[in-house]
């Protein structure tokens, strides 16, 4: 009986420092990708960016999806994928105002889709 419930909890320890521990590691993915995105805003905002500053940003993206794409949905990661090819298009294209709400909802979306991953009552029921 003693020994059930110490294998009980410390499974228990492990899955809440589990969690704990992918809540930190994909806030701090998405925090890292919004600043790039925000870099990318200001350029795009003052029409000074070049497609160079669009693969920079697609390139810490594609670095961070490795390792996210065993934490998130697949369909959260094609999703940011879409938006942030439209947004390379637009800037190839000098559509400079279509180009800027497409960031804007890449930044929201990093703000959101971590969201999903806190340990919350609203997560947990």
């Amino acid at each position: 009986m003693v020994k059930t419930f110490i294998s009980m909890l410390v499974i228990s320890v492990m899955l809440l420092v589990g969690a704990y521990f992918e809540s930190n590691f994909i806030n701090k993915q998405f925090d890292e990708f919004h600043d790039v995105l925000s870099v990318l805003y200001v350029k795009v905002d003052e029409e000074t960016a070049v497609m160079d500053d669009v693969y920079a940003v697609q390139n810490n993206w594609l670095d961070k999806k490795k390792w996210l794409h065993a934490f998130i949905p697949h369909n959260e990661i094609k999703e940011i994928d879409l938006w942030l090819s439209e947004s390379a298009t637009l800037v190839r294209d000098k559509e400079w105002s279509d180009a800027i709400s497409k960031i804007e909802v890449l930044k929201e979306l990093c703000e959101q889709i971590p969201k999903t991953f806190r340990i919350s009552w609203e997560n947990i029921f």
